[in-house]
């Protein structure tokens, strides 16, 4: 099983971002969280595959979630990708050099979605 972690807190993308995934096949079981720091509370609960954040969120933003999990001996080999509306160069290094390991812009195709996390897990 894959588990994979939406973190996103737009409700409509999040939830379109949940079918994507769910599309790759029935070993992949998503959870989302609507922020963060929401995500930080699962982290401990569940073994992730995979997470997925946006940048832009209340509390705690997907940048400082990146630098968390990354800098976390437990979590710290957790792939992670970003997909946000933040298309500059610079926004895109940050993501990179803060350690996720692939940056998807908004909007953005399913498949281009769905082939970037294939691609990060190595599928």
């Amino acid at each position: 099983m894959v588990k994979v972690l939406i973190v996103e807190d737009s409700d409509s993308t999040r939830s379109m971002m949940r079918t994507i995934v769910e599309d790759l096949g029935e070993e992949y079981l998503v959870f989302d969280a609507r922020n963060g720091f929401e995500a930080l509370r699962m982290l401990p609960a569940e073994e992730f595959q995979l997470i997925l954040t946006d940048i832009n969120m209340p509390d705690i933003n997907g940048l400082e979630l990146i630098n968390f999990v990354k800098t976390n001996e437990r979590y710290k080999e957790i792939p992670m990708i970003i997909v946000s509306t933040e298309r500059t160069e610079e926004d895109r290094k940050r993501g990179l050099e803060l350690g996720a390991d692939a940056y998807i812009t908004k909007p953005f195709k399913p498949e281009e979605l769905q082939e970037t996390v294939k691609r990060v897990l190595g599928k």
